[in-house]
């Protein structure tokens, strides 16, 4: 049984087939969505439901969407699932994330080449033994995006978690022993920084064998903190989103010189 609003409405986003594009960006706040819209053409309100609101206009000709996912990867895993039923089948993530790795500063864009899967979601799609990994495609135009725009950024492993202040103040969790441990592991092993939907994401695109990846902005990097260094704080998210538009351009350039 598939819950909908009425005969075609999805049932959480509320959006059917023909409102969304072949590609959407996927912000988690709301509020970014109108935002993000202000970069396509004849941009229109498509619905507003829950966490859930979406515009759906046009860049460089195509059809492109905007889906906000709210916090987290069970949100952000319906979001998915809703929108590929509609007809999109190519997904950029755009949101915030904690540096982890010395490198990354405050600022910095962070490319999401794979996800440690320390959350819930996926283990209710695969065996914990499949990898949480980007697609290719998205993960190339987003570097090249982040080239093109003259952004310092980063492309590797980022840390998937349910809990924000677990990352946050783990000494005061019970598990405070494994958020602690496997925290050590995980920067010892280069992660580039912790965020909390791209697992779910790149593991229900990998399930419904569609294009998912993802760009952060580094709002700043608690262990460069610890280690005595310059930590310096950006909230300002137009950089992030300014690649991810470039990047669905590329997408959008290479899809029709090879006819997809």
């Amino acid at each position: 049984m598939i819950y909908s609003q009425g005969v075609e409405k999805q049932y959480h986003i509320n959006v059917a087939k023909g409102e969304v594009g072949k590609y959407v960006i996927m912000p988690g706040d709301p509020k970014r969505c109108e935002k993000i819209a202000k970069y396509l053409d004849n941009a229109k309100l498509v619905a507003d439901s829950r966490e859930y609101v979406t515009y759906t206009g046009y860049l460089d000709g195509e059809m492109v969407s905007v889906t906000s996912t709210g916090i987290g990867g069970p949100s952000a895993a319906i979001a998915l699932e809703e929108l590929v039923r509609c007809g999109a089948d190519t997904f950029i993530r755009v949101g915030t994330c904690g540096g982890m790795d010395l490198d990354v500063k405050g600022g910095d864009m962070v490319v999401a080449t794979g996800a440690i899967r320390m959350e819930g979601t996926t283990k209710e799609y695969v065996p914990i033994e499949f990898p949480a990994v980007a697609n290719l495609d998205v993960i190339n135009s987003l570097v090249l995006a982040s080239k093109t725009l003259n952004k310092v950024y980063h492309a590797g492993i980022v840390q998937s978690k349910d809990s924000f202040y677990g990352q946050h103040s783990p000494e005061t969790k019970p598990v405070s022993y494994e958020l602690m441990n496997k925290w050590e592991a995980w920067f010892r092993c280069g992660c580039l920084a912790s965020e909390m939907e791209g697992a779910a994401l790149f593991i229900v695109g990998s399930y419904l064998k569609v294009r998912v990846g993802a760009v952060f902005l580094a709002i700043a990097n608690q262990e460069r903190e610890k280690a005595g260094l310059e930590n310096i704080q950006v909230h300002d998210t137009e950089s992030a989103i300014t690649v991810a538009v470039e990047g669905i351009r590329n997408l959008i350039k290479a899809d029709k010189e090879n006819n997809k």
